[in-house]
């Protein structure tokens, strides 16, 4: 029954209840027409909306507004049940824990399905949902708009020749380090040793080696120069491009001026790193002559036209959409574009005519951006520039490229960053300080050397002009009320901000919460500990408290980067939603062929968003996956050797630890800690000893040493050598106070068993568990916004 109320105007629990009863979409007209509110209400119920999302009671996106912790529409789910009736069950593929269980999904089948829409268990689908009424068992009820990846069968490693012509298969999976096949001669089908391989398991017993048989050879991993084949096959990332795609690649022509403008005498340059293949940006600035803007500025951001050679449907852009984005590993790249499009004809190489879409953006001397506007253009850049070579220019020590574009090019360009960053400033956007590191290889593909790339003034300037840019991409398109793909990162839940906050007092560090939550309440608590030894501390659990950035066509804003409204423009060669948001631009302003199809609307755009989210998750756990193989390469031989680092991870399971050379992580297994039992305390990211009180902290200073290796799996395994602090005073066991424990003790005196020892790496007596564990991966490298 109706609840309209024609007399007055409902209260904010009213208008919350209503939101959490309804099924289907909800927006300001759905719930106007609720309560019979007139148009003239509709601001104050605007009003009353924003104040309940930036509350955290609901969550707000263009056009609707849900639970906090409601599904979108589109999404890609796991399948992972039937019911009684036979009907599959699914799960959300992304979900945060700490939003309770996991709302189940029932998959509805239709009897004539579309080819590639019926899943089974263990598939991984894209799904339109929507709330299920009088469900007893799932909360939504799902339609499958495609499977995007199925049961994984086989068991993926690395083939170990043995003299009778079998061998063993060592796992890759870091779940399951040191588990081995039996494989027999006659299941070998050729493998040579060292080949990366997927095997079927063809017997398992309940003693000795299961057995299995090679069904694929994948590649040699003979040297390290290949270890990333692990990642990419383990993943399942797509290697290499159709027929169709190639031959639309090789018949490609560049660019002419032909309904371009002509800015090939604009000197447009390229700062990226030094080994950078692909240079798909470049940048101008000028002072503004207009007299109303003194002090301002004028910056330009000319982005490779990726759009006028993948045209929308073509083979190049299904195979771009299959992989997603580019995929960098430290000993090669899996482009989403061929070479001859990515590194060639989109490449924006000093002194070769190149197409390219442009935005020119006016700068007030705030450092706010008073207007933009977008050209589609035929450029040539006047310079290629390394991040390095640019600032070494600016800092007195210009080289021959460089010198002659020190006064016309490289100050203006750092004059109107400074302008740009007063801006960024006032804006006051998160700002975590983690050091990113770089894995530098040998010849031979092995590592040579851990760097921690010094964070450059010349990065900063292309980052902000960047997100410059991309704003202006998405303000322009939302003008012009075309669909597109946001770049999104919602604020984090309440139950991550109180679980900050209880942090924060072990610390004696306050976060006062007082209306809506923003990036400068963070930014206040790290400025209370910059310089201080809690910093690595504090940054990291700042960090974990953040939710995830993704794509979704329908805009709640970016909390880290305090903006409104954001979306990927700049980087097309390596990004399918920056070349989703040229298409937009190109239709939204009648900038010629290449225009997103009048077929494609929010709709249609949310599940590339979901399935773009997707895979780029897939890039960023396989990219960690690298480094971790390859890392633990580099530590293989020094078994037994004591290291500095610092606690980067508190579970039940035990501690994780990052070393400070290197980054590599390992752990520390609760049961080897000492012979007393460890409670893992949540609030305050330790594990205590309930007698000594000892207390090993998340961001502690600890020494450690490698008790063993596993490079195919990237696994490391460490023995704690420091002391445990003293835990304050009455609190070791936080008597009266719920908490979650975890109990464990080693058995004094007990050997290790013998399968975990390794010649000259244990001593009798010491205290050991399983083989080397999951560590816990580090943080995906920082890039161009």
């Amino acid at each position: 029954m109706s609840k309209k109320r024609e007399a007055s105007f409902p209260d904010r629990d009213a208008i919350v209840a209503f939101i959490r009863g309804a099924a289907g979409k909800v927006g300001t007209r759905e719930i106007a027409r609720e309560f019979g509110l007139k148009n003239a209400d509709r601001a104050e119920l605007k009003r009353i909306l924003r104040e309940l999302a930036d509350s955290g009671v609901i969550k707000k996106y263009r056009k609707s507004v849900a639970e906090p912790a409601a599904l979108p529409p589109t999404l890609v789910a796991d399948i992972t049940a039937r019911d009684d009736d036979g009907e599959l069950i699914a799960t959300p593929a992304e979900w945060d824990e700490q939003d309770g269980e996991a709302p189940k999904i029932r998959i509805h089948v239709p009897r004539r399905a579309a080819p590639g829409t019926v899943p089974g268990i263990g598939d991984r689908a894209l799904l339109h949902v929507e709330a299920a009424e009088r469900d007893k068992v799932a909360a939504y009820r799902g339609r499958v708009v495609k499977v995007v990846d199925h049961t994984k069968t086989r068991i993926l490693g690395i083939f170990r020749a043995l003299p009778d012509g079998g061998g063993r298969l060592i796992g890759v999976d870091k779940k399951q380090a040191g588990r081995e096949l039996n494989i027999a001669k006659a299941h070998a089908n050729g493998a040579q040793d060292g080949d990366l391989v997927s095997v079927d398991l063809i017997h398992t017993r309940g003693y000795g080696l299961a057995s299995g048989k090679v069904k694929e050879r994948l590649g040699s991993l003979a040297t390290e120069k290949a270890v990333s084949l692990i990642a990419i096959h383990s993943h399942e990332i797509p290697q290499e491009f159709s027929s169709a795609a190639i031959r639309e690649a090789e018949a490609a022509k560049p660019a002419t001026l032909s309904g371009r403008e002509d800015w090939r005498e604009l000197p447009l340059v390229t700062i990226d790193p030094p080994d950078a293949k692909d240079h798909d940006d470049a940048v101008y600035a000028e002072p503004d002559p207009d007299p109303s803007n003194k002090d301002g500025c004028i910056v330009y951001v000319a982005i490779a036209d990726v759009a006028f050679y993948v045209r929308p449907g073509s083979a190049l852009d299904r195979d771009a959409l299959n992989r997603g984005n580019s995929v960098y590993f430290p000993d090669r790249v899996v482009p989403m574009l061929p070479e001859r499009i990515s590194n060639d004809l989109c490449s924006l190489r000093p002194g070769e005519a190149r197409g390219a879409l442009a935005v020119r953006m006016v700068i007030d001397a705030s450092g706010r951006k008073r207007s933009h506007s977008f050209h589609r253009i035929l450029m040539r850049s006047a310079a290629k520039l390394s991040y390095a070579q640019a600032q070494a220019a600016i800092d007195g020590d210009p080289d021959d490229t460089t010198g002659p574009l020190l006064a016309p090019i490289l100050k203006p360009l750092y004059a109107a960053y400074a302008i740009v960053k007063r801006g960024r400033d006032e804006r006051d956007p998160l700002d975590l300080d983690l050091p990113e590191r770089k894995i530098v290889l040998k010849p031979d593909g092995t590592v040579d050397r851990v760097v921690v790339p010094e964070r450059l003034d010349a990065h900063k300037l292309i980052e902000e002009f960047m997100i410059l840019a991309n704003v202006a991409a998405a303000e322009m398109l939302e003008k012009k009320a075309l669909p597109l793909i946001y770049r999104v990162h919602d604020e984090p839940s309440v139950e991550k901000v109180h679980n900050l906050q209880e942090f924060l007092k072990t610390l004696d560090l306050s976060f006062a919460k007082a209306g809506a939550l923003r990036p400068a309440l963070f930014n206040r608590v790290l400025a209370q500990v910059k310089g201080h030894d809690a910093e690595p501390l504090v940054n990291e659990v700042v960090l974990r408290s953040q939710a995830q950035a993704e794509y979704a066509s329908q805009n709640y804003g970016h909390f880290g980067l305090n903006l409104r409204r954001y979306a990927h423009f700049t980087s097309p060669i390596r990004r399918y939603a920056d070349l989703v948001v040229h298409r937009a631009l190109i239709r939204a302003l009648g900038l010629g062929d290449g225009a997103l199809p009048e077929t494609e609307t929010v709709e249609t755009l949310a599940e590339v968003a979901a399935q773009i989210s997707v895979t780029e998750r897939r890039a960023m756990k396989a990219e960690r996956e690298t480094t971790d193989r390859l890392i633990a390469h580099f530590l293989a031989d020094r078994i037994g050797a004591s290291f500095q680092g610092r606690i980067s991870g508190v579970t039940r399971a035990g501690l994780f630890v990052k070393l400070s050379d290197t980054g590599a992580d390992g752990l520390i297994p609760i049961r080897t800690l000492g012979t007393e039992y460890f409670n893992y305390d949540e609030a305050r990211h330790a594990l205590v000893g309930t007698r000594s009180g000892a207390m090993h902290r998340l961001g502690d200073v600890v020494d450690v040493r490698l008790v063993e290796a596993a490079p195919v799996a990237g696994a490391l395994r460490f023995e704690l050598l420091s002391e445990g602090q003293a835990a304050p005073r009455g609190r070791r066991r936080d008597a009266g106070k719920p908490q979650r424990t975890t109990r464990a003790k080693a058995a004094p005196g007990r050997s290790p068993r013998k399968k975990d020892r390794k010649p000259g790496t244990t001593k009798p007596g010491a205290k050991k568990t399983s083989k080397a564990s999951k560590a816990k991966p580090s943080r995906p490298k920082k890039g161009k916004p």
